[in-house]
């Protein structure tokens, strides 16, 4: 498998997730990559808004299909792909947020959605901040965050995350299950949510299907990720 042909760009788009969608449902390859310049109405989980500087992001949205076994930690295997990518774009180390946030030093940089139709098809938008300044965030997000930075352009991001999606998209469940506890940014630290029943405690890792693992006092909980919302840990 590999990403990145045929490749779609345009300049402004409501969404690349939307677009990447039209085409899957008309049918369109596996392996084809949707990239815009700017978009106004990119969204993150549970519908939160995605902005970012026309040309200043990676705005990118691929078609996965078919979906079968070997995909159900699509959404853990994704941000390592990520995690690859701007590693190899200069000299950053890279953690994952559970799900689906990357960090930089505790920062976001990045983040995943992924929409999909089983067992037809997936797309899978992600963001990459590459060149947006500190004063260019919003005031009104939920994390810090920060850009790749080193003058990366989106075409060597992209390039880049064509290669690493390639690999990690069709990557064995345990070598996922491995890459991911490596990035665990989460791993021993306390933690909160919402939804499901709110709570706190201590985060151990992820269980064999990539659900979030938690010791609560005497009772281990595991979270789904359609189940959560995590706060900033304190």
């Amino acid at each position: 498998m590999s990403f990145g042909s045929p490749h779609r760009h345009w300049r402004r788009v409501d969404s690349t997730n939307d677009r990447a969608r039209e085409l899957a449902q008309a049918g369109a390859p596996c392996g084809t990559v949707v990239t815009a310049t700017e978009q106004e109405a990119g969204r993150g989980r549970h519908g939160r808004r995605w902005s970012a500087p026309a040309g200043s992001a990676l705005l990118y949205s691929a078609i996965l299909r078919p979906l079968d076994a070997r995909h159900a930690l699509l959404p853990l295997a994704v941000p390592l792909a990520v995690c690859d990518a701007i590693e190899s774009l200069g000299p950053r180390r890279c953690r994952v947020k559970w799900p689906n946030d990357v960090w930089i030093d505790e920062r976001k940089v990045s983040g995943v959605l992924i929409e999909a139709r089983p067992p037809e098809w997936a797309v899978i938008g992600v963001g990459i901040n590459l060149t947006i300044d500190a004063g260019e965030f919003g005031p009104d997000l939920r994390w810090p965050a920060t850009s790749v930075g080193h003058g990366v352009s989106a075409d060597a991001a992209r390039e880049a995350l064509d290669g690493s999606l390639s690999e990690w998209a069709e990557a064995d469940q345990e070598l996922v299950l491995e890459g991911f506890a490596e990035r665990d940014a989460l791993r021993d630290r306390e933690v909160s949510w919402e939804g499901a029943g709110s709570g706190s405690g201590r985060a151990r890792g992820i269980d064999a299907e990539g659900k979030l693992v938690v010791e609560a006092g005497d009772e281990v909980v595991v979270l789904g990720a359609g189940e959560v919302s995590l706060r900033p840990p304190g």
